[in-house]
């Protein structure tokens, strides 16, 4: 379906019917990949409060010399307070009413904190600090560095999906690094394209991976895989799906 983008004139053969199966397509893709996001910031979170804390005690996101940029965890706990204070839940009320004037433990700060807020926190914790070499490990990856690239990009996804706009034909703005140093679960058996790589095509594989770590009996995949077959007139190569991508390990 093309159209002359200066006159605003669709071509031939051009269908509203098609516009509205688009539009529906991509509303149920974006919330099978919200169920997957939801996945991965439950387990992140779950990571981070118990390992961190378990070593460094409750109040670990204070302490700046776990970072390494000043500056950014100076905006981080900015950030969690203004999600703290937002908060409506009844555990963050009754922290507020019966400890006034003491900071919250992680497991209550960082459970009202945002998944962006998340992400960012983990990035910027030192690089040597073993526990964040263990967080990403139990996600399935080898480097902290590579975790950090797919969180923000996956960040950056849901951000899309909350505010309801389309992933059908967009490039992507933020991109998770695609060659991974030992990948632990199946992944690629070889190079993707650019377009694979800017399209939403490799953000999704990233999230399919994670999901297969943290819960493996997951029905990501399987819901993916019936929705593209129950749109089969829908050319998800717009999102990136090209030649052969069914046959790499992750998508078996």
């Amino acid at each position: 379906m093309q159209s002359d983008r200066v006159k605003h004139i669709f071509n031939p053969d051009s269908y509203f019917e098609d516009v509205i199966d688009r539009y529906n397509f991509d509303r149920h893709l974006r919330l099978i990949l919200f169920d997957a996001i939801e996945r991965i910031e439950i387990a992140l979170r779950t990571k981070m409060i118990y390992h961190i804390s378990l070593t460094h005690g409750g109040l670990w996101y204070l302490d700046k010399t776990l970072f390494d940029d000043e500056v950014k965890h100076t905006q981080h706990l900015i950030d969690l307070k203004s999600e703290f204070d937002r908060s409506q839940e009844i555990f963050i009320k009754d922290q507020k009413n019966r400890y006034p004037d003491k900071d919250a433990d992680a497991w209550k700060i960082l459970e009202v904190a945002s998944f962006g807020t998340l992400s960012k926190i983990y990035k910027n914790l030192h690089h040597q600090l073993p526990e964040k070499a263990l967080i990403a490990k139990e996600m399935g990856l080898n480097l902290n560095t590579e975790l950090s690239s797919w969180l923000e990009a996956i960040a950056y996804v849901r951000n899309i999906i909350v505010h309801h706009s389309r992933l059908w034909s967009r490039n992507m703005v933020k991109r998770p690094t695609e060659n991974l140093n030992n990948p632990i679960f199946p992944w690629f058996t070889r190079s993707l394209t650019p377009v694979q790589t800017k399209k939403p095509f490799l953000i999704i594989s990233c999230m399919l991976y994670l999901c297969n770590a943290v819960t493996p009996s997951n029905q990501i995949k399987d819901s993916l895989l019936k929705l593209f077959h129950d749109n089969s007139g829908i050319p998800i190569y717009k999102l990136g799906f090209f030649n052969n991508w069914d046959k790499e390990p992750v998508w078996k």
